[in-house]
């Protein structure tokens, strides 16, 4: 399985929730959606997106991916004014319907028409990954790739899903996320310098990535810097100066925090005993494990999952 993928195993998108937007005239709105990864899909038209930090403008096929969606603000590309209202409310309580937006006053002509989709995910096993991601991802707009009339399929196949009622809808929504997510990656990952001191670049050489996935694909395995090593066709000492340098920490830093966010992941979601998730995270006795979880997570394995049980049961 290449890289990627694996580092993608655990993002556990859910409940993904998708809104139908129609805008007409000066219109403009601020969504304010920590913790939650946004995709828009612009069906017609287009418009202008804020993230703070860069304005970046969508038109009719683009596809955009928030990262982190904290504040950010759309508006029509003649926009003129000051101020956008928010829209969170709306999205809760019109949710899987069409929001028109179309100022009182305003006689202007439709000038967009998207869809927008927000997903959340699992924020300890994607922290890496977000936390070198730019607010806004490059748009997936070019229908001269190859790869883009796949996409062509999967968004013509949304669209029907978004108008009508089926069986299996959440479904083909929560799978569509998904390819959405790993082709804006992909475009990002691929368009990264070689200077970058992004440790994504690490998935684009064909040493480290090795290595990287290896952690990943066998997280309970007795890895030492020689074996990973090995796995990366590298001398030991070359491997671990060229890990640092790109990934930014020590290859066996790097595994215990997977191991650790892994362990966190499968203390809130799975039954097995303390024990056994100590196992499967590579430890080989329950107290060093807990000695290593403690250090990061600040208490005990035991008290993270009863502290997860008591927030979901409220």
């Amino acid at each position: 399985m290449d890289t990627l993928s694996v580092l993608l195993q655990n993002v556990n998108l859910f409940e993904t929730k998708y809104h139908r937007i129609n805008g007409a005239g000066n219109w403009s709105y601020a969504i304010d959606k920590k913790d939650t990864i946004l995709f828009y899909l612009v069906l017609s038209g287009g418009f202008c997106l804020d993230v703070g930090s860069e304005v970046r403008q969508a038109h009719a096929g683009d596809i955009i991916m928030i990262s982190n969606a904290a504040q950010h603000i759309s508006y029509a590309l003649n926009y003129h004014g000051n101020e956008a209202k928010s829209l969170d409310a709306r999205l809760v309580n019109e949710a899987d319907s069409i929001i028109e937006l179309n100022p009182v006053g305003d006689n202007g002509d439709n000038n967009v028409s998207l869809i927008l989709i927000e997903c959340q995910y699992d924020k300890e096993m994607t922290r890496p990954l977000l936390s070198v991601l730019p607010s806004i991802l490059p748009e997936l707009s070019d229908a001269s790739d190859a790869r883009f009339g796949v996409l062509d399929i999967e968004v013509k196949l949304l669209t029907l899903e978004s108008e009508k009622e089926r069986m299996g809808k959440m479904a083909v929504i929560n799978h569509w996320a998904g390819i959405m997510m790993i082709e804006c990656l992909r475009t990002y990952i691929e368009s990264l310098p070689e200077t970058t001191d992004n440790w994504l670049r690490a998935l684009k050489d064909p040493y480290l990535a090795k290595a990287i996935a290896a952690m990943h694909y066998e997280p309970n395995e007795n890895w030492t810097i020689h074996k990973l090593a090995e796995v990366a066709g590298m001398s030991r000492s070359s491997f671990a100066q060229r890990f640092k340098e790109v990934v930014g920490m020590p290859p066996l830093t790097y595994l215990i925090d997977y191991r650790l966010r892994l362990a966190s992941r499968y203390l809130r979601l799975q039954q097995n005993s303390i024990s056994r998730i100590s196992e499967l995270v590579g430890y080989a006795s329950d107290s060093t494990f807990s000695q290593a979880f403690k250090r990061v997570y600040g208490m005990s394995p035991k008290a993270y999952r009863q502290q997860y049980q008591r927030k979901t049961a409220v």
